[in-house]
């Protein structure tokens, strides 16, 4: 049991790693400051098990001794959102690491009601259809986040 535990954690090590080095990457090419806190705001977020909420965040920032406050946190986040690096999930008011960072993406999102795991898919079609709807209407979207809750299969008893 304990082997499995280490194989997620050395994983999400691994992911965690890669999302911080594709970030930096994006960052110097578009000569964005990622700075201390904003990095480690995002390494917060991509090594919860799965959304985070900010004062979880807040929590950690001063468990590592930083000296924090909830603004510190909403800023680090609201950068992070506006890059395209997280993604904020309103039905949990949770934030989840972006699987592509430095693209402002049209996501959608399957979370489950019993574990909270969310799956992020980029379905061009359902992106399409939304894009021609409101283009009909002469509407300019902005950002599109869909969420579909419902229940995982580790979760679901069929």
């Amino acid at each position: 049991m304990e082997t499995i535990e280490l194989e997620r954690s050395i994983e999400q090590q691994h992911c965690t790693n890669i999302a911080i080095q594709k970030v930096t990457e994006v960052c110097n090419e578009k000569n964005l400051r990622l700075t201390d806190i904003r990095k480690r705001v995002l390494e917060l977020v991509w090594q919860a098990q799965g959304p985070v909420g900010a004062y979880t965040i807040l929590g950690q920032l001063i468990e590592d001794g930083r000296n924090a406050a909830p603004t510190t946190v909403y800023r680090a986040l609201d950068f992070l959102l506006d890059e395209g690096f997280v993604h904020r999930l309103s039905s949990l008011n949770a934030f989840i690491g972006c699987a592509f960072p430095g693209h402002i993406t049209l996501s959608q999102f399957l979370i489950c009601n019993q574990c909270s795991k969310v799956d992020e898919l980029q379905s061009f079609e359902i992106s399409q259809s939304i894009d021609m709807s409101a283009k009909e209407r002469q509407f300019q979207i902005k950002n599109e986040i869909i969420e579909i809750q419902g229940s995982c299969k580790a979760c679901r008893k069929d």
